[in-house]
């Protein structure tokens, strides 16, 4: 399984100077990256947004910034907002970001959680879906053949034209991300392409049907089951200790939630149920190395997984205490949920045999 990190860039919504506040920020995140990658965790995805209260407008920027800094760890979107942007664009800065990264790009697309980007961009939020659907098959056209015939309603024609730079391997990974539609996640499936899903909240095992109807809409789609990937993308926090871990954590995280949650008319959060989130059967993988590499392992049973990223960078997080969490994420947690797949592997031999 492979395990990853992923962020938006989180900045001070208030700050007097914006500009200072959004470079601060990238420099962070940017040695956030590089440790990633020397610590030896596999993905590192960066999420689009529109607001004052996210740096990473333009992810494929910073991942090519980030590409230059780095040998071995994967670069992602998480997400590529496709509904409010021009396919062509979005393959070729991706395939750039590819090619200066020797191979490691990928797309994460979805329709985003956030609606900024439709007006800002001159899309009419009535065309929601219709966008995403549109945007996709020609994305993924686009990915497969290098000269692309492609008629839509949602943009201009491509009359057999070509499309430049190739990435390096010919094609770029492509995931959908879904944060819990039956229907998106039916339709990456029946697409054959791999599958990220967002729990950001309750119980995480109830996501797992959507997984098993993933699974039976590329069947019923003819697609191979070999090829299919999964990812759940959640929140928490790595320390030394469990109540460092909450302590450093909670503050930023409640921040944001409340914020997003007083637009879209949620309750204020409050430690108690922060509390309760960090337990076995919580959303949120939080605790000292051992408490987080068991958890992601006991879900990996549930979910049978290929992939597991984690937002640790939720808000104004200190920069120092990211630093240390990367750190005990790829040099302890990694290994300890290698170790203990492997074993579970070598002990289901037997039976499979």
């Amino acid at each position: 399984m492979e395990l990853g990190l992923y962020t938006f860039a989180d900045v001070d919504p208030n700050a007097a100077d914006k500009g200072r506040e959004g470079e601060r920020r990238l420099k962070e995140l940017l040695e956030e990256i590089e440790l990633a990658d020397q610590v030896g965790l596999d993905v590192f995805g960066l999420g689009e947004h529109h607001r004052p209260d996210y740096a990473a407008s333009a992810p494929a920027v910073v991942l090519a910034a980030a590409a230059a800094r780095t040998r071995t760890i994967r670069l992602s979107s998480a997400v590529t907002v496709l509904s409010s942007d021009d396919p062509v664009r979005v393959f070729q800065q991706f395939s750039t970001v590819d090619l200066i990264s020797g191979g490691r790009a990928e797309i994460m697309a979805g329709r985003g959680s956030f609606i900024e980007s439709f007006p800002l961009f001159g899309y009419a939020l009535d065309d929601y879906d219709k966008l995403f659907e549109e945007k996709l098959d020609l994305l993924l056209a686009l990915n497969e053949s290098e000269t692309v015939s492609w008629n839509g309603t949602t943009r201009a024609p491509l009359p057999g034209l070509g499309v430049y730079p190739r990435p390096v391997h010919g094609r770029l990974p492509i995931w959908i991300a879904v944060g819990g539609t039956p229907h998106s996640v039916a339709r990456a499936g029946a697409y054959g392409l791999p599958l990220a899903l967002a729990i950001i909240g309750g119980t995480p095992a109830r996501y797992a049907p959507l997984f098993d109807l993933y699974r039976e809409a590329a069947r019923r789609a003819g697609q191979d089951a070999a090829g299919l990937k999964t990812s759940i993308n959640v929140h928490g926090f790595i320390a030394d200790t469990t109540q460092e871990a909450a302590d450093t954590f909670y503050g930023p995280q409640a921040a944001v939630m409340n914020r997003i949650g007083g637009e879209r008319g949620w309750g204020p959060t409050s430690r108690a149920q922060f509390d309760q989130s960090i337990g076995p059967d919580g959303h949120l993988f939080l605790g000292d190395p051992e408490t987080v590499a068991r958890k992601i392992v006991a879900h990996q049973r549930i979910f049978r997984n290929d992939r597991f990223l984690l937002q640790m960078a939720i808000g104004l997080m200190p920069h120092d205490r990211l630093l240390r969490g990367i750190e005990l994420y790829g040099t302890k947690v990694a290994p300890l949920v290698r170790e203990m797949l492997a074993e579970e592997k070598t002990a289901e031999a037997p039976a499979s045999a």
